[in-house]
């Protein structure tokens, strides 16, 4: 009997050990994916990127994809490496110089309790993913029936999968009880509670972290504190020349529009030049669905503006105000001191639909197909930018920092 319940603890190791072995792999290559899609922009897209819905990559880009500043991916590394670690420990406790590995009494309980845990962990990222993201990792499914597969394994279903929980629990107080066990857990827990907290704050680790709390510290700001007045935002003696395409629809361009104003504040040589991209089928016959209703008619707005020598404040106002209607667009340039009957009359004019008009053939023209996009000496960079990126994209154009 004896025999056949080690034999059956043997069948048990072996097969854990290559799940183990297969996780690791395959946490490795998330790991290179992670990797390549936050930290090579020249990297193509991975094997399991296959559309907008099964993406690896498009899901690495994201803040889901990280835990205290750690990738998923490496903590999956951890905890395959882990489990692979607990199989052998029984012989590795006959070592003398290991002999502390005594305080590992029932490696398969443990395993059995880990694996139930990050099947539990998985099922709350998958819901993530699906609902959240809208997006699905097949290496990252993979893992998590690997993850219920070595679970299943190594229970002991005479005990049940509780018992397993109780007996990890109780080896762990009973290894807390001993003093220099203790300390060690402790000293491990300080040096371990260290390392994340340098991680989550440095994000050396995940730089798309660290670029949505760059962004999100001015989608927090009500008002722009940059704000001007005027036809020219930046150097009026710049000559390096900043296209920028946005729909006053567009919330991510809202955000935009005030790092913009930060980048004119703070730097010279360069000034930037508003082009109209309404995604609104009312003007724009490239379209063909209807996305930012409404943003023809403040795009026609700001073209009339520029008239009165007010654009940019206007600019401002349309993004933050979000006025629905011809009506409160009125309403709001009366409460600016604008002339209203002018500034109507010429949002209405043939010159200004001309005008919308040449933007967003200039912009079908450069191939651009979203908002924000700005282009430098010919050069198109799409999507929000973190000021920080702005900043050097413009310096190494010619943009010098004000003293």
């Amino acid at each position: 009997m004896k025999r056949i319940e080690i034999s059956k603890t043997l069948f048990k190791k072996v097969f854990i050990t290559i799940l183990s072995f297969i996780g690791f792999l395959t946490t490795i290559k998330l790991a290179m994916i992670y990797f390549e899609s936050n930290f090579d922009p020249y990297a193509l897209p991975s094997f399991c990127s296959v559309n907008e819905f099964i993406d690896c990559d498009g899901i690495a880009q994201t803040v889901h994809s990280q835990f205290f500043g750690i990738p998923l991916a490496y903590w999956g590394m951890f905890l395959y490496g882990f489990i692979t670690f607990l199989v052998f420990v029984d012989e590795l406790k006959k070592n003398k110089f290991l002999g502390f590995l005594e305080v590992f009494k029932n490696p398969l309980c443990y395993i059995s309790a880990l694996g139930f845990i990050s099947f539990i962990i998985s099922m709350i990222l998958a819901g993530v993913s699906i609902f959240e993201i809208k997006k699905v990792c097949i290496l990252c499914v993979f893992t998590y029936f690997l993850n219920l597969l070595i679970a299943i394994i190594a229970t002991d279903f005479k005990i049940g999968v509780i018992e397993s929980f109780k007996v990890s629990i109780k080896d762990f107080i009973d290894a807390l009880k001993i003093k220099k066990y203790l300390i060690s857990f402790l000293l491990l827990t300080i040096l371990a509670s260290g390392f994340l907290a340098y991680t989550t704050v440095s994000c050396c680790f995940t730089p798309q972290v660290k670029r949505y709390k760059a962004i999100s510290k001015y989608a927090d700001m009500k008002t722009n504190p940059y704000k001007i007045s005027g036809n020219i935002l930046g150097d009026p003696k710049g000559n390096l020349a900043v296209y920028v395409y946005t729909d006053y629809r567009c919330p991510i361009c809202r955000i935009y529009n005030v790092i913009l104003y930060r980048a004119a504040n703070e730097l010279k040589g360069f000034r930037i030049i508003h082009k109209n991209l309404p995604l609104d089928m009312d003007c724009n016959k490239n379209l063909r669905s209807q996305f930012h209703q409404g943003s023809c008619m403040l795009a026609k707005y700001s073209i009339a503006a520029e008239q009165q020598g007010r654009l940019w404040e206007l600019n401002s106002e349309f993004f933050e105000k979000q006025p629905k209607s011809e009506y409160e667009v009125l309403k709001l340039a009366k409460s600016l001191g604008f002339d209203t009957i002018r500034l109507r009359r010429d949002a209405n004019s043939v010159p200004t639909l001309e005008r919308l008009n040449k933007d967003i053939n200039d912009s079908t023209e450069l191939k651009i197909d979203g908002t924000p996009t700005i282009v430098i000496n010919g050069k198109i960079h799409a999507g929000i930018k973190p000021y920080y990126e702005l900043r050097d994209i413009l310096i190494k154009a010619g943009a010098i920092e004000k003293k």
